[in-house]
């Protein structure tokens, strides 16, 4: 599945994924369209000017924004995709009250990836594939999160360069 994949670089992969600042900015632009140039702030005007800057940094770094002239801040195909892993993700912690009942869209994402980690990054000497708290999920829950296994089992494959550790540079 992410045999070609090390356990570092899916670290990566989770870290840059449940970055609150990338996930707003991904969903937003997915929701909403292209970011106008300088609406950022604007537009997402609960994040601090560090955190957007380091997710669309990290955004574009990784191929999952461009800024198409005229427009603004827009989703690749890749971003796109992401989007609708995020929006898939989403409806199974909604379904399943995970990680409760109420529970914003980010929260619920980045749970959700704190459950799917440790089954795709698990090293083999450490002999530990099940996350804490998978224990406390239904049958049905547990078996319903395959789905959204597989589409972040294929997105990860197809956008391997997430894996790569993003250091942006430093702000003088």
């Amino acid at each position: 599945m992410t045999a070609s994949f090390t356990p570092a670089g899916l670290r990566n992969a989770f870290a840059l994924l449940s970055a609150p600042g990338l996930i707003r900015l991904i969903t937003e632009i997915d929701d909403n369209g292209p970011i106008p140039p300088r609406r950022l702030a604007g537009t997402l005007p609960d994040l601090s000017v560090y955190q957007l800057r380091r997710a669309a940094d990290a955004a574009r770094a990784h191929g999952l924004v461009r800024v198409a002239p005229g427009v603004g801040l827009d989703l690749t195909a890749s971003g796109s995709e992401l989007a609708d892993f995020y929006d898939a993700t989403a409806r199974w912690a909604r379904r399943h009250a995970c990680p409760t009942r109420v529970c914003d869209f980010t929260g619920r994402l980045r749970h959700t990836l704190s459950l799917l980690a440790p089954t795709l990054v698990a090293d083999p000497a450490e002999g530990c594939l099940r996350p804490v708290g998978a224990d406390l999920l239904s049958a049905e829950a547990d078996a319903d999160l395959a789905h959204p296994r597989i589409l972040l089992v294929q997105w990860l494959n197809a956008n391997p360069q997430v894996t790569l550790l993003f250091e942006p540079e430093p702000v003088a």
